[in-house]
C-alpha cells in the first residue's frame, strides 16, 4: 500500500530530522555568538565596524556570516533589534523591583547605555537607508511606550511633576549621550544621574539650603 511506510522509510526520516535539529543548533550557535560579538564590536567601534572584525570574534567564518546576515545591514538591525526588545522589557522588569523614581533612573541609565554603547544608532536611525526602515518603527513601538508608564508612576508617587513629559526627556538624554558617550561614557552616565535627578520634586518639608 502507497501510505504505509517500510522501516527503512522510517528510519531515513528520523536521520533526516535529527539531521536538521543538528543544523538548526549550529546555526542557532553561529547566530548567537555573532550577535555576541557584533554587541562587543558595536560597542568598542561603532556600528561602522568592520563585519571581519565581528566574524574573527566571533570565531566563524565569512562566509558563516554571510549566509545568516547577507547585507552588513542586515546584521545591525538584527542586533540594534535585539538590544531595544531588552531595554524595553527592563522597564517593567525595574518597576516590579524598585520604587517608581528608583525605577525610572535605573531605566533612563539602561537606555543611556544602549545609546551611548551602540554609537552609530542616531545615524543608522536617520540614515533614509530603506535596510534601516524598521529601526524607526521598533524605536517608537518598543521604546517610547516602555517608559511612558514609569514616568506616570513616578509622577502618580509625588516623585516628579505632572507636566513631565517622557517623550522630551527620552530625546534629552539621548543627545546627552550622543554626544558625550564616545569619549567618556563613565562621565555620560553621570551627566544623565544629574540630569534625571533634576527632575525629582522636593520632598516636602526638606530644607531649601
Amino acid at each position: 500500500m502507497s501510505g504505509v511506510r517500510s522501516k527503512g522509510d522510517q528510519a531515513e526520516t528520523a536521520a533526516d530530522t535529527g539531521g536538521d535539529r543538528r543544523l538548526r543548533a549550529d546555526a542557532k550557535r553561529s547566530i548567537d555568538a555573532l550577535m555576541q560579538a557584533a554587541r562587543e564590536v558595536f560597542a568598542s567601534s561603532g556600528v561602522d565596524a568592520t563585519v571581519r572584525e565581528i566574524a574573527e570574534r566571533a570565531g566563524v567564518g565569512m562566509g558563516t556570516l554571510y549566509r545568516h546576515f547577507p547585507q552588513r545591514a542586515d546584521l545591525i538591525t538584527a542586533v540594534l533589534h535585539s538590544e531595544m526588545d531588552a531595554c524595553s522589557d527592563a522597564a517593567a522588569t525595574l518597576a516590579a523591583k524598585h520604587p517608581p523614581f528608583e525605577a525610572l533612573a535605573a531605566w533612563m541609565q539602561r537606555y543611556a547605555d544602549l545609546v551611548g554603547t551602540k554609537r552609530g544608532l542616531a545615524k543608522a536611525l536617520n540614515s533614509g537607508d530603506p535596510v534601516f526602515e524598521g529601526l524607526l518603527t521598533r524605536f517608537e513601538e518598543r521604546l517610547r511606550p516602555a517608559v511612558r508608564p514609569l514616568f506616570a508612576a513616578a509622577i502618580v508617587a509625588g516623585e516628579i511633576e505632572p507636566d513631565t513629559d517622557a517623550d522630551e526627556i527620552l530625546c534629552a538624554v539621548s543627545s546627552l549621550c550622543m554626544s558625550a558617550y564616545d569619549a567618556k561614557p563613565e562621565h555620560a552616565r553621570r551627566m544623565v544621574a544629574l540630569f534625571i535627578d533634576g527632575l525629582r520634586r522636593p520632598v516636602k518639608g526638606s530644607s531649601s539650603h
